[in-house]
């Protein structure tokens, strides 16, 4: 994972916080200065908090679970839905759908119906219906594909978020804080990171800033899913080298076998019978 550096941040202008008069005192201990009215936010805790961050995600992404990627925010949109297609993570760049974790069931049946709809396209039951029927059910399936079809892969709730501005986004962290599921964040100065698990000190309203914190994670997120690929493969090999072994090692067994131990006692009675014949050979 390729570490983030000052002059980074600084080029992208994640530093930038918003007016004083605007600020968010909990945000104190992530304020470097305050310059012509702004705050500049300290990037150094930046840097620090992004590390910690990303290794926690990659550790996610390693076992296998999901992260939901939501942002929507017009600057922060193309970005979460590029970088969240690149590493095949589900994401939510239109509008919040309102119980989308607490009421995951509900949601689920909304994304079924489009399976439902492309069933009927592929046989041949969309063709039998009336112009309008077609018409109501192509502008249903477009609604659904807008505002559901970046979630239709994500059967089960997923195992953390992470936001874009969680001013705008407070309906989503409110549902994942009530439910237990980590939230990762942009925070910027004028927000309250009371409520978020993995606090990222930034800039959320410049797109240079939100791509440069994203790409670094997306980047921890994609070692994660290369290490898991990795165990996979060795451990499929090492049960397949048990498999091969395992005949092997039973005729190995077979061939060293020794032939039964005759005990003392068995031995002696045997001697004493063959030495009788033979006694007997000689009288006759």
């Amino acid at each position: 994972m390729a570490k983030l550096e000052f002059d980074q941040l600084l080029d992208a202008g994640v530093h930038f916080g918003h007016l004083k008069r605007k600020w968010n005192p909990a945000m104190a201990p992530y304020i470097f200065m305050e310059r012509n009215g702004i705050h500049i936010i300290d990037l150094y805790k930046t840097i620090a908090k992004t590390e910690d961050a990303a290794a926690a995600m990659k550790q996610i992404a390693k076992s296998g679970k999901k992260i939901l990627f939501v942002a929507t925010k017009k600057q922060a949109k193309q970005v979460v839905t590029d970088l969240a297609l690149s590493i095949n993570m589900p994401y939510v760049v239109e509008r919040w759908p309102g119980g989308m974790l607490t009421n995951f069931p509900t949601i689920r049946k909304a994304v079924k119906k489009m399976s439902t709809i492309d069933k009927m396209v592929k046989d041949g039951t969309f063709d039998t219906l009336s112009k309008r029927e077609r018409l109501q059910v192509t502008r249903q399936r477009a609604k659904l594909e807008k505002t559901l079809g970046s979630i239709q892969d994500l059967t089960r709730l997923p195992s953390a978020l992470f936001v874009v501005d969680v001013m705008k986004e407070h309906i989503a962290v409110r549902e994942a804080n009530r439910l237990g599921i980590p939230v990762f964040a942009m925070v910027d100065t004028n927000s309250n990171p009371d409520d978020i698990d993995f606090v990222i000190p930034a800039n959320d309203d410049a797109a240079k800033s939100i791509e440069l914190i994203l790409g670094s994670l997306c980047d921890a997120i994609k070692e994660g899913l290369e290490e898991r690929k990795i165990e996979k493969a060795d451990s499929a090999a090492a049960e397949a080298q048990d498999e091969e072994g395992a005949p092997r090692r039973e005729r190995k067994a077979k061939a060293g076998a020794k032939k039964p131990v005759v005990e003392k006692e068995d031995q002696e009675a045997i001697n004493a019978a063959v030495a009788s014949k033979f006694a007997k050979g000689d009288e006759e």
